[in-house]
């Protein structure tokens, strides 16, 4: 009687900036796992070959660590080829004073097939394109509240208390009277003058905060249109950004309005294991492209 044995072979990839080590075992067989080792580059090429390895060898499943942003070139060549699993590097850590590159692939390996691997979603292609531009734009958003802070910060360093009078700093009140200070303009009336009629602050409140214009440095000025040319970069940048999310999820547009009328909605879709565990049934959220 002919006996068939079943082989399921796993790849476990260390991976560094400019190295990868791989080993090959088959989770199939009892006993200690017999290795296959090899290590490989981080270039386009190299990558290519480690694709043409594993598939060689018929693997089935492999398992990587989220080392930085390293981890995401191989993920991107082996992508669609294999079972691919991301592991946090915090549950694949080496005894103290171990570390060494085909050990440490060995034990991910063995962890990820006893199941002891905390493992990172990655969501498809398309999803993660959108995710790198709304993270993109969030960093922006960010950087434009740093950029409030600044300009804040330099106005009461030059005496300007502009900030107390409006609701806004960067408001387009405040945004005219402030490109009017860094282009050199003196005078508290006539910067004063540049307000909406509709601001509640008086001309006398906003030339009193504004009176030290007159005594404005050079070097206050320069710092502050750099901030405001700045701060129109980014928010071009922003508006760029916020078009092209809209052009991405046009598709699914049907599917967002399902999720409500706020910005969550936009962030569930691009960022769904945030929510993971918080929604009983996601069949209503599920992705669908209109026709």
């Amino acid at each position: 009687m002919e006996t068939t044995q079943t082989t399921y072979k796993v790849a476990a990839i260390d991976v560094h900036k400019s190295m990868l080590a791989v080993v090959i075992a088959d989770a199939a067989r009892e006993g200690e796992f017999r290795f296959e080792r090899r290590k490989f580059g981080a270039t386009e090429s190299e990558l290519r070959q480690l694709a043409t390895w594993l598939a060689e060898h018929g693997v089935r499943e492999a398992v990587m660590e989220s080392t930085a942003q390293y981890w995401k070139p191989v993920w991107q060549q082996l992508e669609g080829r294999c079972e691919l699993y991301l592991a946090q590097a915090h549950s694949n850590r080496a005894p103290r004073g171990r570390k060494r590159d085909f050990a440490d692939a060995e034990r991910l390996l063995r962890r990820h097939v006893a199941g002891e691997l905390i493992l990172s979603f990655v969501p498809n292609p398309e999803q993660r394109l959108w995710r790198t531009m709304t993270r993109t734009k969030l960093q922006l958003t960010r950087d434009r509240v740093r950029i409030h802070n600044q300009l804040e910060s330099l106005l009461e360093d030059a005496r300007i208390k502009l900030s107390g009078c409006v609701s806004d700093l960067l408001g387009l009140s405040s945004r005219r009277m402030l490109k009017a200070l860094a282009e050199g303009e003196t005078d508290a009336a006539r910067l004063a003058a540049m307000a909406d009629p509709k601001l509640q602050a008086t001309q006398e409140r906003l030339q009193d905060a504004l009176h030290a214009a007159a005594t404005l440095s050079a070097l206050h000025r320069q710092i502050l249109g750099l901030f405001l040319a700045r701060l129109e970069l980014i928010e071009n940048q922003m508006e760029i950004l916020e078009r092209s999310i809209g052009e991405a999820l046009h598709g699914y547009h049907d599917a967002v309005l399902r999720l409500g009328p706020s910005k969550m909605p936009m962030t569930f879709v691009v960022e769904p294991e945030c929510f993971m565990g918080l929604v009983p049934d996601p069949a209503p959220f599920l992705l669908t492209r209109a026709s």
